[in-house]
Order: C-alpha cells, then sequence, then structure tokens
C-alpha cells in the first residue's frame, strides 16, 4: 500500500468532509443533491470525532484519500449497532484515489477495530442498493446481507431502503 490508515487530523476535518460529501453527491447517493440534509452531515467530521473515531486513508505526501466513520458501541452515531455490535458509517474514496485499495483498507480497519472492542459480536453497517462496489468489498471481507435488518431511515420516504451488511467476529 502506498497510504496508510490513522485517525483523522483536525487540520484534515475540512478536506475528509469534502471528499465525503462529494462522494455521496457525484455518485448520486443523495436524494437531494447539495440540498440533502444528510449533505451537510457527511461533511461534519468534526462533530462525528466527537461521538465516534473517525479514520482517514492518507498517502506518503499527506494528502487525504478518504475516510470512514467507525462507530465503537451503540450511540449517537450507530443507526444500526445493538449492544455486541460496532457499525461503520460514512465510508468515502476520493474519486482520483478510487482503485487502489483505499475502500478495503478502510473497512479492514474498522474490523480490526472491532476485534479489539471488548464483548464485541458482530459489526454492522447500512449501505444504499446502488453501492456495488462498496458491496463487493463488504462481501470479499466476509459481511453478509442481513436483510431482516434493512430499513428506512426517512419516515416520510419510506420507498427509501437502506441495506444491512453484518460480519460476525
Amino acid at each position: 500500500m502506498d497510504f496508510t490508515i490513522r485517525p483523522v487530523r483536525p487540520e484534515e476535518y475540512e478536506t475528509l468532509g469534502e471528499i465525503t460529501g462529494r462522494a455521496y453527491l457525484d455518485d448520486g447517493f443523495l436524494l437531494h443533491g447539495a440540498d440533502d440534509w444528510y449533505y451537510g452531515h457527511l461533511r461534519n467530521v468534526a462533530g462525528r470525532v466527537e461521538v465516534a473515531e473517525v479514520l482517514a486513508a492518507v498517502d506518503a505526501d499527506g494528502a487525504v484519500l478518504g475516510g470512514v466513520t467507525f462507530v465503537p458501541a451503540p450511540g449517537v452515531m450507530g443507526d444500526r449497532a445493538r449492544p455486541g455490535e460496532t457499525e461503520i458509517r460514512m465510508l468515502a474514496v476520493d474519486r482520483a484515489a478510487r482503485g487502489r485499495g483505499v475502500g478495503e483498507a478502510l473497512v479492514r480497519a474498522c474490523v480490526e477495530r472491532a476485534r479489539a472492542v471488548e464483548g464485541c459480536e458482530r459489526i454492522v453497517l447500512s449501505t444504499q442498493p446502488e453501492m456495488r462496489t462498496a458491496h463487493r468489498i463488504y462481501e470479499r471481507l466476509g459481511f453478509r446481507r442481513a436483510p431482516e435488518r434493512d430499513w428506512a431511515p426517512i419516515p416520510e420516504q419510506p420507498d427509501f431502503l437502506l441495506l444491512c451488511y453484518a460480519l460476525e467476529l
């Protein structure tokens, strides 16, 4: 690998927020484009760091290539995590860095962290049906669909369904 995975640094919050927001926006994963409420949430790395662990993939020159949020226990950032579970959220890789294994490395780092959490039996995540590249990463790493945990996060849009994946540890 020509990059490292580590906790995001304060001076990188804005860059990682932009990468995350742009990844979802440019790939068409926001229902209302740049006006979508979730766009601001994706860009708020400082807010995520307060309640979860945000990891960054950084190349040898210090450029941020992507990131992910690791939620070590159910709580504020955990959409699907139950007791004994951790959660992965907001995986994003800069378009220019795709195809280098950055996304997979970020997910692997979350799996390693989950294994280090005392009492953790499973790691879960939610994903949109259209996020097929991410699905291939998850499945390659042993995650399996957990359709009984699929959910509609926006009550007024019940057709917007998120798929759940889980990895037994």
